[in-house]
């Protein structure tokens, strides 16, 4: 039998009936990957002894008539930056090559009490830092929807590898944009939740006020199930908040009443003609469904980007003082004093994209500077909330692209200021900490896809995941990634 474009919800519901095997499903899912690795790279480490003691452990609950979890069964990759015990986490990066995780993250944790089987850690943009994925010390990852392609950053394996069926959910994180921005890429469904609502306890930080885990899902109803296991306060993070997520398991309820902001002039900056005609198409869409539609006046663009890059790389330049050779990961060997081990073991660990994002951060941060540059970043921080929340007074969700291009190739962004614009229409909701999700919205003249994104309140995932449905069900577009060949 073939399990690989079963839904989360399907391999769930045949898992806890006994129809199919849990341990037949994993080394199914294992081998799948194994022998696919090498074509997309969407994995740097494959969890195999792990996902057959997990289906095997479940497989002896089911003997015993227990009942399972939500993601009972259910194959599950885990970006590499988030803590798996026992198995390395290198965040893409030379620098933390040989370190293996002494503990599990939360999520992971919560991953495994819902009877999900975790099959592998997936590549990434280096420490999470990149647009296309082509950060990574492991190699870029590819798309499966065309390998000449990127998948998008920095969540480009958890994104490649739901798309190209080698497993039907995974976790990634996203900090400006990254589990969105691959999901459009790749044809799939993509959730940033809500600041707090997911615990980063066991998430390597790049940006500690921007990071936040989420689903990537083949269809919305799967992400809305992974977001309901994953999310909810934990004691170990003290960002996180109690938040009761229930996922929908019926038909997409009334939107009628619904308000959706569109910032016409924010869109027609920088978006290419076809991801302008599919934006539209699923604006039509939700217009059909009974949505009013409001145009929006959103802050400057390039003020967002300028003072959401100066934020991250000043957190990123904190984070990553921890990495330096003398307790984990790669060490310098050529080195005769303490400091020389330091300086050579940064130097070569981290890749030109990290050490240029650590050396910018450092500036914004130092003496002469601190005021002019990061002190105004978070007074304009400060400011586009305040204009937010006036906006979110008039409309219920904003609706913006995904991504101002349907797709990205390997090699073709040099200019590490065009990687920074790949995420003009997603550094918005980090900078906020509100939620947004993308979804297929049709496809470009040459197959690749075309996202739409919808930007909801603080804490209203339900709702973004309910409209979100309006449209997918509309466009019957399946996600199921596929291959160039």
């Amino acid at each position: 039998m073939s399990f690989f474009r079963l839904t989360a919800r399907e391999i769930r519901e045949k898992t806890a009936n006994t129809a199919i095997d849990p341990v037949e499903i994993a080394e199914a899912f294992i081998e799948n990957a194994s022998s696919d690795r090498d074509r997309l790279n969407s994995f740097i480490t494959l969890t195999s002894d792990l996902a057959v003691n997990l289906a095997e452990r479940l497989k002896n609950q089911l003997s015993a008539g227990k009942t399972v979890g939500p993601l009972a069964g259910v194959p599950v990759a885990v970006k590499d930056n988030i803590c798996l015990r026992d198995y390395p986490t290198t965040c893409g990066s030379k620098i933390l090559s040989g370190h293996v995780s002494p503990y599990n993250a939360t999520v992971v944790d919560r991953l495994i009490d819902a009877g999900a089987i975790i099959i592998g850690k997936t590549n990434m943009d280096e420490f999470a830092m990149g647009s296309t994925g082509e950060t990574s010390y492991f190699g870029p990852c590819k798309n499966p929807v065309n390998r000449e392609y990127s998948p998008g950053g920095s969540s480009s394996g958890s994104a490649a590898c739901v798309a190209g069926l080698q497993c039907p959910l995974s976790l990634g994180t996203d900090t400006g944009g990254s589990i969105r921005q691959p999901a459009t890429l790749c044809g799939i469904v993509g959730l940033k939740p809500t600041y707090g609502t997911v615990s980063r306890y066991g998430l390597v930080a790049y940006g500690s006020s921007l990071d936040q885990i989420g689903p990537l899902a083949r269809n919305v109803n799967d992400a809305e199930l992974l977001f309901s296991v994953i999310c909810g306060r934990d004691k170990r993070d003290s960002t996180s908040v109690e938040y009761a997520f229930m996922p929908n398991s019926s038909e997409p309820n009334d939107i009628t009443e619904l308000r959706i902001g569109v910032p016409h002039r924010y869109i027609d900056e920088g978006a290419a003609d076809d991801v302008v005609d599919a934006f539209e198409g699923g604006i039509n869409i939700l217009r059909s469904s009974g949505c009013t539609i409001t145009n929006i006046e959103l802050p400057d663009v390039r003020t967002i980007i300028s003072a959401y890059y100066i934020t991250a790389m000043a957190e990123a330049s904190s984070n990553l003082a921890r990495f330096d050779g003398a307790r984990y990961g790669y060490r310098s060997g050529d080195s005769g004093t303490l400091d020389e081990m330091y300086e050579n073991s940064r130097s070569v660990g981290f890749g030109e994209e990290v050490k240029r994002r650590i050396m910018l951060g450092t500036w914004v941060l130092s003496a002469g500077y601190y005021d002019q540059y990061y002190q105004r970043a978070r007074d304009i921080r400060d400011h586009v909330r305040q204009v937010l929340n006036g906006i979110f007074e008039a409309v219920d969700m904003i609706a913006l692209p995904t991504s101002p291009t349907a797709g990205i190739k390997l090699g073709e962004i040099q200019d590490p200021l065009s990687m920074f614009l790949a995420d003009v229409y997603t550094v918005l909701t980090n900078f906020i900490g509100t939620c947004a999700i993308s979804i297929p919205c049709g496809r470009c003249d040459n197959g690749l896809p075309i996202g739409f994104q919808l930007i909801g309140k603080p804490f209203e995932e339900s709702l973004l995941f309910n409209t979100a449905r309006h449209i997918e069900r509309a466009l019957d577009f399946d996600g199921s990634g596929g291959s160039d060949e």
